[in-house]
């Protein structure tokens, strides 16, 4: 066995057979879905901020690498830090309107949610 993971192998009982070959589940790649099935809301927020208003995306559902991709062209659109985490979208400031406008002219379905 080339892959010695131990962790991975929990829970399996030794084998004397020669030709036993252990197969881990490997993590599937979530596929993200074309832009025109995406349903974004773009929220404001402030919990754990320490007042500071950031403007949040949720409803992405795609791979982390995507959603960063996202992340950074609406940070370079609004001029502003952010960061991708979590299947959210964090963007520094009250740029809701923005967002939604940016988001919906690249082909996502965007909604502003919550007050």
């Amino acid at each position: 066995m080339s892959n010695n993971d131990w962790k991975a192998r929990l829970n399996v009982v030794y084998s004397t057979n020669p030709d036993f070959n252990y197969e881990t589940d490997g993590e599937e790649q979530q596929q993200t879905l074309p832009p025109a099935q995406q349903d974004l809301r773009v929220w404001l927020g402030r919990k754990q901020r320490a007042g500071k208003t950031v403007t949040l995306v949720k409803g992405f559902a795609g791979s982390d690498e995507d959603l960063r991709e996202l992340a950074s062209l609406l940070k370079g659109k609004c001029g502003v830090g952010g960061s991708a985490k979590e299947g959210e979208i964090i963007i520094q400031g009250d740029f809701r309107d923005r967002v939604v406008d940016i988001l919906c002219k690249a082909g996502y379905k965007a909604k502003k949610a919550g007050a």
